[in-house]
């Protein structure tokens, strides 16, 4: 075999191994859910391939209230990162160490685990937390219980303080990158045609950055959408996200719950595809428009 051909497919014959597995551990995976949410076990004598769990599922109250739950606890989550996130972007790109700042930003709250941070939030917000400590302290709270139920709560408050910690600094990275490698030509036009700072922003950067904050809105969104840890360490037992939901069901000792558990599984896995797939569509678009500055 010709030398530079095989210099060019040893990185490819030495993950080839880890890649088989991997495939085979996520496609049987998904084979068995979507097996098991058409109500095949035959384990438990059900072998009769049907649609009536994702019927059943489409038509539970539980499912409809956590699928609402859930995307509100998702787009509150993404809207606020986006909304932080851009105005973080433009502050840092208007400093000597944007660049500097922004990957201290970015690296810091991505090396430590959801976990961690769920420690965090409760140690700080919950009512017998730190906020809560110094407000008595202080003599502003007459009892810890007067203080704010953010952990626990229905609002989902402590799940979306988690998120943005995580979230905001990703979006500041993504939307800054672009910023900085955007061809200021456009600006300097804008600024010699007597346009405002408000005009820029609204006429000029914000096309050129529209598909890097929807990307990050949809990245963003689709974690937190499929999330589980979180919300189940800090989420209220009167209001569920589909992943807690599917988990209850799965736990459940009624062996009739596990095909509608699958069910519930695989529509979240179906969201989230198809998120992924509007994300590489952006992506793409957002390509060929740097493609598209650099040549300008």
């Amino acid at each position: 075999m010709n030398r530079k051909i095989l210099k060019t497919i040893t990185p490819y014959l030495l993950i080839l191994p880890f890649v088989l597995i991997m495939l085979f551990i996520f496609l049987g995976g998904i084979s068995q859910a979507i097996l098991q949410s058409l109500g095949y076990l035959p384990v438990f004598g059900m072998d009769e391939i049907t649609l009536s769990h994702y019927l059943q599922v489409f038509a539970n109250s539980r499912f409809r209230s956590s699928l609402g739950y859930t995307i509100y606890i998702a787009f509150t989550s993404a809207s606020l990162s986006v909304i932080f996130g851009v105005a973080i972007a433009f502050l840092v790109h208007d400093t000597k160490r944007g660049e500097k700042l922004a990957y201290t930003l970015y690296k810091t709250p991505i090396i430590i685990p959801h976990v961690v941070v769920v420690i965090l939030i409760i140690q700080i917000f919950s009512q017998s937390g730190i906020i809560s400590r110094g407000l008595f302290a202080l003599g502003l709270l007459e009892n810890a219980l007067d203080f704010p139920l953010f952990i626990n709560d229905r609002a989902g408050i402590g799940i979306i303080l988690t998120y943005l910690y995580k979230q905001i600094p990703f979006v500041t990275l993504v939307v800054f990158t672009v910023l900085k490698k955007l061809n200021n030509t456009y600006v300097k036009i804008a600024q010699n045609l007597g346009a405002s700072q408000f005009q820029i922003l609204k006429q000029v950067l914000s096309p050129l950055l529209a598909p890097s904050i929807l990307s990050s809105f949809l990245i963003t969104f689709a974690f937190a959408f499929g999330a589980f840890e979180v919300p189940f360490l800090l989420g209220s037992p009167a209001r569920v996200t589909l992943p807690i939901l599917a988990y209850t069901d799965f736990r459940s000792p009624v062996l009739a719950s596990r095909p509608t558990a699958m069910a519930t599984s695989i529509v979240i896995a179906v969201i989230a595809l198809g998120l992924i797939l509007i994300y590489l569509r952006l992506f793409k678009r957002l390509t060929k428009q740097d493609l598209e500055g650099e040549i300008i």
